[in-house]
């Protein structure tokens, strides 16, 4: 990962028919997988591209069916994900604790675990109509995880997404309230809004995101636990991550493939997939917790320094971390080897997306 990497909404994947690989070019915003299966590509990696590399792609693609636009298909997503989240709260009685939830649930943010979710469900022959509920419950998961972070007995932060924290504008009392009120309503949402699927699969979708609920506060009590810890290794390192972070991008992408109707083995890959970038997005974030500015980041930037936290950079060094998540990416990538190279599109940029923050 290069230190100067910005976020980027898409990228451009070109043919290399002679070694078999899709080759990931980071400064495009198209994406085209077309003749993937044809030429058998059987791996994908993301390389750095000379000028003449990328004007032969460009003659190539002439030849090619329309490439994947990832930057149009994540500003569609997340329309339609805002979209309903902005109906699934309404303004009721207590008042105040319902405009509490919509402030933080509304507040922006980049919306990766609701695209996971109808990307997951897409993937395997389901539509964004079905997973949307359990899309917004995802995002109300991760809004309570960021509502009861910033609180000062766990993260103490004064802000997120640009804003002020929950707690800054409610007070503690009712920040606390609106995040289990967001807990609760994200699985009656799932229950009262599906449509199309069969009671099992709702009822095992419901399962499964409890499941990675309990492990995202697993992950949350070790990480309290940890803090200031000298003796704090990488293994505990990843189990805090793992529980913390990629817990609910598991329960994403998994509970949009059970929505569409995904068979065991293909939940499994995602599931592994999920596993991958949610590590990775946490050591990009613990990255960019020391080489970003508080501006740049939408929070407070050097807490984790501050407050003397186990991260990736304290235990393994800037480069070394980003060597980390480079593999990372990769192995994510090769979880999705088997899926139809256009329908899985949508994920491969969506690891590169969470790389390249």
């Amino acid at each position: 990962m290069n230190s100067a990497a910005t976020m980027h909404l898409g990228s451009r994947v070109v043919l290399n028919p002679s070694r078999k690989t899709l080759r990931l070019h980071r400064h495009n915003p198209l994406f085209s997988l077309s003749k993937a299966k044809r030429l058998g590509v059987s791996s994908i990696s993301a390389v750095r591209m000379s000028k003449e590399e990328v004007e032969d792609g460009d003659n190539s693609n002439k030849e090619r069916t329309p490439p994947f636009d990832f930057k149009t298909y994540m500003h569609q997503k997340v329309s339609s994900v805002n979209e309903a989240l902005e109906k699934s709260i309404t303004v009721k009685e207590p008042v105040k604790i319902h405009e509490a939830m919509r402030y933080s649930l509304l507040a922006g943010g980049k919306r990766v675990r609701p695209v996971l979710c109808i990307a997951a469900c897409e993937l395997v022959g389901g539509d964004e109509l079905t997973a949307m509920p359990s899309a917004c419950a995802v995002e109300m998961i991760h809004t309570m995880s960021l509502i009861h972070d910033d609180l000062p007995c766990i993260d103490n932060d004064d802000f997120r997404r640009g804003k002020p924290a929950n707690h800054k504008v409610f007070g503690e009392g009712v920040a606390v309230i609106a995040g289990d009120s967001l807990l609760v309503q994200s699985f009656e949402h799932i229950v009262k809004e599906t449509r199309g699927v069969s009671p099992t699969r709702i009822v095992r979708v419901v399962g499964e995101l409890a499941k990675r609920t309990g492990g995202l506060f697993a992950g949350q009590a070790a990480d309290l636990e940890s803090s200031g810890l000298s003796e704090v290794g990488l293994d505990k390192l990843e189990f805090i991550h793992i529980h913390k972070t990629a817990a609910l991008l598991e329960g994403s992408l998994v509970t949009g493939a059970i929505l569409g109707g995904a068979s065991e083995e293909e939940i499994e890959k995602l599931r592994k997939f999920a596993r991958c970038i949610g590590l990775l997005y946490q050591v990009v974030d613990d990255i960019l917790d020391v080489t970003k500015s508080s501006e740049e980041l939408g929070k407070t930037a050097g807490k984790d320094l501050l407050y003397d936290k186990a991260t990736y950079p304290k235990l393994m060094g800037i480069e070394k971390s980003r060597e980390f998540a480079e593999k990372l990416n990769k192995d994510a990538r090769d979880q999705l080897s088997d899926f139809d190279s256009e329908k899985v599109a949508p994920l491969i940029c969506l690891a590169d997306y969470i790389a390249n923050r």
